[in-house]
């Protein structure tokens, strides 16, 4: 007689088999559905990503386009500024003169961006026209952040310099810009590229078309090359009550 094997799983084995998990028909059927779901959440966004850009015309995308190519190439020139005042102040002989003419000139730089100085170049005047008074401080937003996203340097509404910190709220008869009264017509002087400024304001959908269904009239004047426009409006500047300098390890 030959020897019988036993075929049956061993202790061990049995007890592995007992504690692994097991998939049931429940547990597969939701992971179907989260993978279906998964899947249908990520069309959706690439769908959101790209609509807003699918119903515009072949011209707004050349110019969207162009836009974004004018910025690319402003900021890549701001780059090699900035390089070439590090290698002056690294490398030049006279270092100390260096670093005081580049101090008093990013000094120049932070007092227009700050709106402490006034400013002159290039750009738009962009003057709305609210007949029916029915214009909010939310239209007026709308319109500075597009004129931002589109290169401004420097933004004036009417007797009120614009900086980071300027608030609109709605007023009688106008909009308050930081406490000041302004009524229609508001003109808006802006220093920036005129041609890629007057552009942001055209496209489908954006400021020009909001503006026009809240009853008001928006009229953008291109004023390139040295005549340009004027800012200036200052910004009082007022000392931080709270914020102090951190140290180099907070």
């Amino acid at each position: 007689m030959g020897a019988v094997t036993d075929t049956r799983p061993g202790p061990w084995r049995r007890l592995w088999r007992a504690a692994s998990p097991r998939a049931t028909r429940g547990q597969v059927l939701a992971g179907v559905l989260c993978a279906a779901l998964g899947f249908g959440v990520v069309v959706q966004v690439r769908q959101t990503d790209t609509s807003g850009l699918a119903d515009l015309r072949e011209t707004d995308l050349v110019r969207i386009l162009d836009d974004t190519t004018e910025r690319g190439d402003r900021l890549a020139g701001e780059v090699q500024d900035l390089e070439a005042t590090r290698r002056e102040l690294t490398e030049g002989s006279d270092r100390a003169a260096a670093a005081e003419q580049a101090a008093a000139a990013r000094a120049q730089e932070y007092g227009l961006l700050a709106g402490t100085l006034p400013a002159h170049g290039p750009g738009i005047v962009a003057t709305v026209t609210d007949p029916g008074a029915a214009l909010r401080s939310t239209n007026l937003i709308q319109l500075v952040q597009e004129l931002r996203d589109s290169g401004a340097e420097g933004i004036q509404v009417g007797q009120t310099r614009v900086v980071a910190q300027t608030a609109f709220a709605d007023g009688s008869g106008g909009v308050l810009v930081d406490g000041r009264l302004e009524r229609s017509p508001y003109v808006v002087t802006v220093i920036g590229d005129p041609s890629t400024l007057a552009t942001a304001l055209d496209i489908p959908g954006g400021v020009r078309e909001t503006l026009r269904s809240a009853g008001a009239d928006l009229d953008v004047q291109q004023r390139p090359g040295d005549d340009g426009v004027s800012l200036t409006a200052l910004h009082a500047v007022s000392a931080p009550q709270y914020a102090r300098p951190a140290s180099p390890q907070q």
